[in-house]
């Protein structure tokens, strides 16, 4: 509803400048929500961005242009929808909703349901999301599980508003780290036997890699080191890739994570196809040799150096592969694809850029977004991350420790370009302290109103609101009505992290409103409208917490 009014108004505002100023040249005008609610529901800065033109102060354009604006609603659609219009310093011009409007919020939301926030402003448009992508070396740590609930929301929302979204996980089954993987199994295992092995620091060194050890024995029957001998190399990669991708898997499915397609790398980048897109490449002039080495001239493309595609040995570097991949992803007919990675990747953006315009792509249709690292605390104390050395804290322990509605929740509580510090001990609180649990209380506590409303006889009302003119009221049917909003502005910014503050803010509007107005009371018409408003936060409530894939209970 106000995402609606708002694009009215701003119309009905362009149109009046080119009126009123025929001569004067500005960019769009914008309506924001004022800082202070004293100030307005919706401010205008056309005459701070108007001053240097008109060669006025800003505070005498504000002045004389409310009074233009306030004579204009006459016979229009806003006349209804504006109480007041006014101006204050530096020049900011204010407009003040009347309860007509206000009220159409909830008549609004009512109608739409679990729709409400529904657009179309991606207007069906392919979009392929990519992300977590962990080599299966290992079980998820914390890092790939914020990586995780962002692109899992993400997609969400976007889908939400109107694009045609695939989620995706490309699984890295070849390289050097699935080599090291195999290595360390075998190793392990000869350990188990009896052998004495000097184990290499690069290798995968957590307790997982012994148990993997001791099945893939048992599995294939080995019981001693001439046996296990017996065994090739792809024997034990093969092994530890299935074995571990069935634990991502398990993982991302308790977490709440969903994915589409599963990609696999041993499939999509073949020899067949590097060797076809270093054609490619050939052919129009963005490769050379060099130093027995192929070289893809990347610096063409605003790479700060030129990248070796394939070694002097004859193998080929991470790239290479990539850009097969990223050729598949656009030969799928996605308009965008989008890469959510770790802040250990921020400088391989340069060349995948490079390469994806090589591919004869706008650089816009790549989207890199950098998920900052999380930092995990429990008892006030920073727990160890490291990966190789198997200590790291798992997406698994997270999940047995706090479940999967307060991770998901807490791995979104800043920006995704924010460092996050995940407190173990709030996450597991049932105290308004915990930002998830304050969410779901008050979703849950609609139902226990409605509950005491049908045993009182009270209906809730869906279309009549003339009563609610409390300042908490008010404040609350206005936050509803930037749901709409806060969604648009996850997909301008790329980032769910505005939904968990819109959520969090919401709670809190409505728990205030609650702790200070009596839903149920005597007044009949009062107590009906009061609960169509705690049905409609309810609504919204359910409508976000869904699109962050967090549960929505009915009592806790």
């Amino acid at each position: 509803m106000l995402n609606d009014f708002k694009k009215q108004l701003q119309a009905h505002l362009q149109g009046l400048v080119q009126e009123t100023y025929p001569a004067l040249i500005i960019p769009e005008i914008r309506l924001e929500t004022p800082a202070n609610k004293a100030h307005g529901d919706l401010s205008c800065n056309f005459a701070l961005i108007s001053s240097k033109q008109l060669q006025q102060p800003p505070i005498v354009i504000a002045e004389k242009f409310s009074g233009v604006i306030s004579g204009s609603f006459a016979n229009t659609v806003l006349a209804a929808d504006v109480a007041k219009v006014d101006f204050i310093k530096p020049g900011f011009i204010n407009f003040y909703l009347t309860s007509h409007a206000l009220s159409g919020i909830l008549t609004q939301i009512f109608k739409e349901g679990d729709a409400y926030g529904r657009s179309q402003v991606g207007a069906g448009k392919k979009v392929q999301i990519e992300f977590v992508s962990a080599n299966p070396t290992g079980p998820l740590s914390v890092a790939h599980a914020r990586q995780g609930a962002v692109g899992d929301a993400l997609g969400n929302i976007l889908r939400f508003v109107g694009f045609d979204v695939t989620k995706e996980y490309y699984v890295n089954d070849e390289g050097n780290q699935i080599n090291i993987l195999g290595q360390s199994l075998k190793s392990r295992a000869l350990e188990i036997l009896g052998e004495k092995i000097t184990f290499p620091e690069d290798h995968y060194q957590g307790e997982y890699i012994k148990d993997m050890a001791r099945i893939f024995m048992e599995k294939n029957k080995v019981s001693s080191v001439d046996g296990l001998k017996k065994k090739i190399d792809a024997d034990f990669m093969h092994f530890g890739v299935n074995y571990l991708m069935d634990i991502i898997k398990k993982e991302l499915e308790d977490f709440g994570v969903h994915f589409d397609v599963w990609s696999y790398q041993s499939k999509i980048a073949t020899k067949k196809n590097i060797e076809a897109i270093l054609d490619y490449l050939g052919e129009k002039g963005f490769i050379y040799e060099k130093d027995s080495a192929l070289w893809f001239k990347s610096t063409d493309f605003g790479d700060d150096k030129d990248r070796v595609l394939e070694k002097s040995d004859g193998s080929y570097t991470y790239i290479t592969p990539d850009i097969v991949y990223h050729k598949n992803k656009f030969e799928r007919g996605f308009e965008k694809v989008v890469n959510i990675w770790g802040p250990d990747h921020h400088g391989y953006i340069p060349r995948l850029t490079a390469a994806v315009e090589a591919l004869g792509k706008d650089r816009e249709a790549l989207k890199v977004l950098i998920v900052q690292l999380a930092t995990i605390y429990r008892d006030g104390k920073e727990l160890s991350m490291s990966t190789r050395r198997g200590q790291y804290i798992s997406l698994r322990e997270v999940l047995d420790e706090v479940g999967s509605d307060a991770a998901r929740f807490f791995f979104m509580m800043r920006h995704i370009s924010a460092h996050l510090e995940f407190d173990l001990d709030l996450a597991k609180k049932q105290t308004p302290e915990n930002p998830v649990y304050y969410v779901q209380y008050g979703h849950a506590r609609v139902y226990s109103m409605n509950k005491k409303a049908k045993e009182t006889g009270v209906k809730i009302s869906q279309d009549k609101f003339d009563l609610l003119n409390e300042e908490e009221e008010l404040d609350l049917i206005k936050k509803l009505g930037y749901f709409p909003d806060t969604l648009l502005a996850c997909y301008a910014q790329w980032d769910p992290y505005p939904l968990v503050s819109y959520l969090q803010e919401l709670a809190s509007v409505f728990h205030r409103f609650y702790d200070k107005h009596r839903v149920i009371s005597d007044d009949v018409n009062l107590s009906a409208q009061r609960l169509g408003l705690v049905n409609a936060s309810r609504i919204v409530i359910a409508n976000g917490l869904k699109l962050l894939g967090v549960n929505a209970p009915q009592q806790m």
